[in-house]
């Protein structure tokens, strides 16, 4: 105990007498404050209470005013970031929502395309006719040359002379066969002469296109009495095309018995092509 306490003193006295005077003093006035705030600490009285509460007051609105500058700081860091990645955000957003839009389209495109397909098998399956469908590649209409490009040729068995016809409507024949490809004249075109019957007036004519949606009817009787709303169907001559297949309704406009075709050659997407019916090369 007693090389203890000398130790203690000598530790006091050498940190001493290593320090200069001011030193000195300040290490004691700084272990007598500390004792004096460590006494008052302890004590229970209403006014030292008070000093306490005020004191701490003090150092916590001071803490909390110091603290004040550098909260905004960190705000006004964190705004700016958010400005400067807002763009980067937007343009995020915009992809997305292309996406989605895009993603929702195909949707709907596929829907669209399914029923029309589902149309065409439900026609081939009701027709006692072979029916093949195909898909239009290119649809060239002009006052010159109107034609599909479709994309099956003979490797199904696509032949020259075959009917294409828009469900069960003729719209045209094949003209120019490739492998895998084949052209359809239709018949608003320039070169399309098709042999047609009209119905309820039985007579015989010569459809003619002439580039635009309303064909006319050629090489009439001089005692026809086609009217209004007659229909119109392939005749059958010359054993090119199956007798009977709808065409359109005559339209009378300036003496002239023009035909108002039952399919809209202008909106067309697939087609049948008639392979059992076919009795020519041409």
């Amino acid at each position: 105990m007693d090389t203890n306490r000398e130790d203690f003193g000598i530790a006091i006295r050498s940190a001493f007498l290593t320090k200069g005077s001011k030193q000195k003093f300040s290490l004691f006035a700084l272990i007598v404050l500390s004792i004096i705030f460590l006494s008052v600490e302890t004590i229970e009285t209403k006014p030292l209470k008070y000093l306490r509460a005020f004191v701490k007051d003090v150092i916590y609105r001071g803490a909390m005013v110091v603290s004040t500058p550098s909260k905004s700081i960190n705000n006004f860091s964190d705004f700016i970031n958010q400005h400067v990645h807002l763009y980067d955000d937007y343009s995020k957003l915009k992809e997305e929502n292309n996406e989605l839009k895009n993603k929702i389209s195909e949707k709907n495109f596929l829907e669209l395309e399914n029923n029309q397909l589902r149309k065409l098998i439900e026609e081939q399956v009701s027709s006692i006719s072979n029916f093949t469908s195909a898909r239009v590649m290119l649809d060239k209409q002009s006052p010159y040359l109107n034609s599909f490009i479709i994309n099956i040729g003979s490797n199904k068995n696509i032949k020259n002379g075959m009917a294409a016809m828009d469900g069960k409507n003729f719209i045209g024949r094949i003209v120019d066969v490739n492998f895998f490809s084949s052209r359809v004249l239709l018949i608003s075109d320039l070169n399309s002469k098709i042999p047609v019957m009209t119905e309820p007036s039985a007579n015989h004519a010569i459809l003619s296109g002439h580039g635009d949606s309303k064909p006319t009817l050629e090489y009439l009787p001089k005692s026809h009495n086609i009217q209004d709303g007659d229909k119109v169907y392939t005749s059958g001559k010359e054993g090119i095309f199956s007798p009977g297949i709808p065409i359109g309704e005559v339209k009378i406009e300036d003496d002239i018995a023009k035909v108002l075709l039952f399919s809209d050659l202008s909106q067309i997407t697939f087609i049948n092509i008639n392979l059992e019916d076919f009795h020519s090369d041409k």
